[in-house]
């Protein structure tokens, strides 16, 4: 029989988005899922579209008039930048699990040292990789393009 410990998880979806304080942390975390799902659903759009050249040069020309324009061009974009943060955010995530960037074991004396002193600026300079990535994205897609 499980032992109760007094603390069910009545957090449902909520506590997909909101279990745990929000500092940098937890909305990077709420980030990366969301990206990810976003990027998921452009994947599977991107399939249905490419498929119509399954059925003819008419029905592909006729997907992609349906798919151009400058609304388009900023949902590409926005895709560019779910795509850039996701990337870079998951590199930064797969050091943390390896061990790189969350300092050496320490005994556990009060006030307590956590390992997000040791990773907060790993975060931080993922976002300024990102934000250098989306500047230049933007000027790709709207400037120099």
């Amino acid at each position: 029989m499980v032992k109760d410990r007094g603390h069910p998880n009545r957090l449902g979806i909520w506590g997909w988005f909101g279990g745990g304080s929000w500092g940098p942390d937890r909305y990077l975390y709420s980030l990366h899922r969301v990206t990810g799902l976003g990027l998921l659903l452009y994947f599977l759009l991107h399939i249905v579209v490419t498929s119509s050249r399954a059925l003819g040069q008419g029905a592909w020309e006729e997907s992609m008039a349906r798919v151009s324009g400058p609304v388009f061009m900023l949902g590409e974009y926005l895709v560019f930048v779910a795509f850039a943060f996701h990337a870079i955010n998951g590199v930064r995530l797969l050091f943390a699990e390896l061990g790189y960037g969350i300092g050496k074991p320490i005994e556990p004396i009060y006030p307590y040292r956590t390992c997000l002193d040791d990773q907060r600026p790993w975060a931080l300079g993922a976002l300024v990789l990102i934000a250098a990535l989306i500047v230049v994205g933007a000027l790709d897609f709207f400037v120099w393009h």
